[in-house]
């Protein structure tokens, strides 16, 4: 008998650990408070305390495994999700402008802060892989949806696959690192056309921030 992908992976599971997710939250979260003045909104410090509420409210709902499909819970991530998304995006957009217009002359500052909404523009990206493929953690748990919008490799090949395998927010983190890093796909295929989006934002986003950022810190050293 020829094995679906029904048949090795598309199955009900315990569920994943809140644990990494939150972590990585707290991440982005420091980051972006960390971040200077003139690359962060005027209301930062208010934006950050309003992910802390946001992240304290979804641990307090959810405080150990995400077993199961829960509306309420998931629009609250989605809302975490997407102001974290906008405030990386607006320090991303005053970065590239000081960029091209010139008024960054530190080339420490210039490097970190780079750095700094780079890795947390890839913490993000992840977390949209995460909670959009097959519905999100919930859903993927109940196995609701049987079509994938990533396919990874433990899919397709199931003799590599570990007894019990499910995808966990590690390996969405590892599809943005790659992706961010490569600009472009490694080992795991991008399926729906939101997949394919998001991650054609993400490579643009990093080849752009990732490229200016070294040519000014260069030319600044000079």
């Amino acid at each position: 008998m020829v094995n679906t992908p029904e048949t090795h992976w598309h199955k009900p599971h315990e569920g994943e650990h809140r644990l990494s997710v939150s972590l990585s939250v707290v991440l982005v979260i420091a980051l972006q408070f960390l971040l200077p003045r003139d690359l962060s909104l005027g209301i930062q410090r208010y934006i950050c305390v309003l992910e802390a509420l946001l992240l304290i409210s979804l641990v307090t709902l959810t405080p150990l495994r995400i077993r199961s499909h829960h509306a309420p819970t998931r629009n609250l991530s989605i809302v975490l999700t997407s102001v974290m998304t906008i405030s990386n995006t607006a320090s991303a957009i005053k970065l590239i402008d000081g960029l091209v217009q010139g008024s960054i002359k530190d080339a420490n500052m210039l490097l970190l802060s780079g750095g700094s909404i780079w890795m947390a523009n890839i913490v993000i990206f992840s977390l949209w892989f995460w909670e959009l493929d097959r519905g999100g953690p919930g859903a993927r748990a109940e196995a609701r949806k049987p079509v994938p919008d990533f396919l990874f490799p433990q899919m397709s090949s199931p003799e590599y696959r570990e007894k019990g395998w499910h995808p966990t927010f590690f390996d969405y983190l590892y599809i943005s690192v790659t992706n961010a890093s490569a600009f472009s796909p490694t080992d795991t295929a991008p399926l729906s056309r939101w997949a394919k989006i998001l991650m054609m934002a993400q490579s643009m986003t990093s080849l752009i921030t990732v490229g200016l950022v070294i040519a000014r810190a260069v030319n600044i050293l000079k």
